[in-house]
């Protein structure tokens, strides 16, 4: 035992002056006492005593430890990480500079993007859209110079003999349409050598039969009444659908009533026009507009707006002596009589007698009450009547070319007799 307290006195110097040591040079670590191992066969006692000297070791030990982290904090142990394990490392590729760059640049960029104000990032998209209208005005100009510096190709009698047997898309029908207007419109510079205008204008005439499903005969009446460009806008007028119009009978309702009832009822409409202040324009109904309580109690008449036209054109005045020499079926009449506030007198002649049925049905429904109808040639009214109107009308029957989008019949069963008759 009493070894063995040498020992830890011993030890207990030891660490004394490793406490020491370790306040001079922080580097150094104290050396551990050797553990001394009990002798087999001791008594309890000593080995109690080993005990209390083992615990007092491991506490000096945990001390020094405690002091080497303290110290931690002012030694270069960071210096292992900070050294560069080889020279390669240090001294960066090129790949690697530039893919650094990029990623540095991308950043700046994305900064720079959430730093700009709102003014400036509107800025920003204004000169982009700049930037792209002008890339398309080049690109515009460059087909534009294209275009007018090509010279179309007229297809020849053989080439169009290959045709026969082919359907021809409506698209390359239009196409080559526009490529003969544009021909017409600057003949000299732009026809293709050796072909004359009239070669153009019948290649011109047969497709715009093909296209719009008229016949050849009825096309060429339109050509050489209107010209090229103007008989193309006719055609495609007459193929798009027009909306119903009536003609409020001022008579008997005003517009603005007249317009809520037909709302009420589920028709959907608008004023006709500036130049009518009693026309109506119907888009979409859910009730047939000829057969409705208020058309039935003569509060409007089914009447095209070009038909309006001749009567204010007209112009009859209360008081006034008129005649209507092809009345039939009345919505010319009936409007002259309600321009005169049924005041004067209207005479309504027609040739064909089935006709003046319709006419003086619609008279009693409209309330006209100043106009007189008769079955008479408008020719011979002249010498029977001689200087006893005020205005007379005239809205002769005609060939019916005008009303083509209300029935495409007229297309292929009028022909230029028929025209000329």
């Amino acid at each position: 035992s009493g070894e063995v307290e040498d020992e830890s006195g011993s030890g207990d110097d030891d660490s004394d002056d490793s406490d020491l040591e370790i306040g001079v040079t922080p580097l150094k670590k104290a050396k551990s006492p050797a553990k001394v191992s009990p002798k087999k066969g001791g008594s309890e006692e000593d080995s109690s005593e080993e005990d209390e000297d083992e615990d007092e070791e491991s506490s000096d030990d945990e001390k020094d430890s405690d002091n080497e982290v303290e110290n931690k904090a002012f030694t270069d142990d960071n210096a292992k990480w900070l050294k560069p394990k080889s020279k390669q490392k240090l001294i960066p590729s090129d790949e690697e500079d530039g893919s650094n760059d990029d990623e540095f640049n991308a950043d700046n960029d994305g900064d720079s993007d959430e730093e700009m104000l709102e003014v400036e990032r509107q800025s920003k998209l204004i000169d982009e859209e700049m930037r792209q209208e002008q890339e398309e005005a080049e690109m515009e100009l460059r087909r534009t110079i294209a275009q007018q510096t090509a010279v179309f190709h007229l297809p020849t009698p053989e080439e169009l003999e290959e045709d026969v047997n082919r359907v021809v898309p409506p698209s390359e029908l239009r196409a080559r349409i526009e490529d003969v207007l544009e021909v017409l419109a600057d003949f000299k510079s732009r026809r293709e050598p050796g072909r004359s205008r009239s070669e153009y204008i019948e290649r011109l005439a047969q497709d715009m039969a093909e296209l719009f499903g008229y016949l050849q005969e009825l096309v060429d009446y339109f050509l050489s009444m209107l010209g090229p460009n103007e008989a193309l806008e006719f055609l495609e007028a007459s193929d798009k659908p027009r909306p119903m119009v009536v003609r409020v009978n001022t008579l008997k309702a005003r517009r603005k009533d007249l317009a809520a009832a037909l709302m009420k009822r589920g028709v959907r409409l608008d004023p006709l026009a500036p130049w009518s202040k009693v026309g109506l324009k119907i888009y979409e109904s859910t009730v047939p507009i000829g057969a409705t309580p208020e058309y039935l109690a003569g509060h409007y008449m089914l009447q095209s707006a070009a038909s309006m036209c001749p009567v204010m054109a007209l112009g009859p005045q209360p008081g006034d002596r008129v005649l209507d020499m092809s009345a039939a079926p009345g919505g010319k009449t009936s409007y002259i009589a309600q321009l005169m506030r049924n005041k004067g007198v209207i005479i309504a002649n027609d040739l064909k007698p089935e006709r003046q049925k319709a006419t003086v049905a619609n008279l009693h429904r409209l309330g006209v009450r100043n106009a007189v109808t008769c079955i008479f040639d408008g020719r011979k009214l002249g010498a029977q009547m001689r200087n006893s109107f005020d205005r007379i009308l005239l809205d002769a029957p005609c060939s019916g070319l005008g009303v083509i989008s209300r029935d495409p019949s007229v297309k292929v069963q009028r022909t230029i007799p028929d025209v000329l008759r």
